[in-house]
C-alpha cells in the first residue's frame, strides 16, 4: 500500500473508531479482522488513541492501522511515530498538508466542497475523504461533482449508516466509505466485541 488510491480498495466500509480505553484496542481490532474488515481508522479525539494505535501496529500486523482526525502538523508526525500506516484529516490546512506529506504515509485529505477537492488535485491527491457526507449533500451531492471532477474518489465519512452505504458504493466516483456504526460506544463500554465482529461481517458485505 503506497498511495491513497490504494487505501480505498482495501474495504467497502472503513472503520471509523474513537477508543476512550487502549486496553479495548487489540480485541476491537481482532474483532473487526474476524468480521472480514482489514482496515481500520482509529481516529486522535481521545488521549488513549496514539497508544491505541501504538498497540495495535504491534500486536495485530494483519490488520491496516491508521490514524484519523488529523487536525494539526504535529498530528502526523505523532501517528507515524505510534505505527500508523496512513493518514486521514477531516479538512485541510497548508501547514497539515504539508506535514502529511511530509511523513510519506498514504493519506486521504478531507474536502466538502468543489473548490477544496480541486486544490487538493492540484497537489496530486486524488484520494479524497468527503466530510460530513450526510452534513454537505450525501450522494446527490458526490453524484453531481462526478461530472466535473472525474478524476477524483472519495471515501465519504460521516453520518453513514449501514442501510444509507449501498447508495454511496453505488456510486462510480466512491471507492469506499467510513462508518462509526461498526463499533458503537454502547458496544465498546460492555466490551462486546462479538457485537463489533457482527457488524464487521455485515459491513463487509456491502
Amino acid at each position: 500500500m503506497t498511495t491513497g488510491a490504494d487505501l480505498l480498495g482495501l474495504s467497502p466500509v472503513m472503520p471509523v473508531v474513537v477508543l476512550d480505553d487502549a486496553e479495548d484496542a487489540v480485541p476491537t481490532a481482532r474483532a473487526l479482522l474476524a468480521g472480514g474488515i482489514g482496515v481500520i481508522e482509529l481516529t486522535l479525539r481521545t488521549p488513549a488513541a496514539l497508544a491505541s494505535i501504538e498497540r495495535i501496529a504491534a500486536e495485530v500486523p494483519e490488520i491496516v492501522i491508521g490514524a484519523g482526525t488529523v487536525t494539526a502538523p504535529e498530528h502526523a508526525k505523532q501517528a507515524a511515530d505510534a505505527g500508523a500506516k496512513f493518514l486521514v484529516t477531516p479538512g485541510c490546512t497548508d501547514s497539515v498538508l504539508d506535514a502529511a506529506f511530509e511523513t510519506g504515509l498514504p493519506f486521504l485529505p478531507g474536502a466538502s466542497t468543489v473548490s477544496e477537492a480541486m486544490r487538493l488535485a492540484e497537489r496530486g491527491l486524488t484520494a479524497l475523504k468527503f466530510f460530513p457526507a450526510e452534513a454537505s449533500g450525501g450522494v446527490a451531492y458526490l453524484k453531481s461533482i462526478g461530472g466535473p471532477l472525474p478524476g477524483l474518489k472519495f471515501c465519504p465519512t460521516g453520518g453513514i449508516t449501514v442501510k444509507t452505504a449501498p447508495g454511496y458504493l453505488a456510486l462510480s466516483n466512491v471507492g469506499c466509505i467510513g462508518g462509526s456504526w461498526l463499533t458503537p460506544k454502547d458496544a465498546l463500554a460492555a466490551k462486546d466485541f462479538g457485537k463489533i465482529e457482527a457488524f464487521a461481517a455485515e459491513a463487509s458485505k456491502l
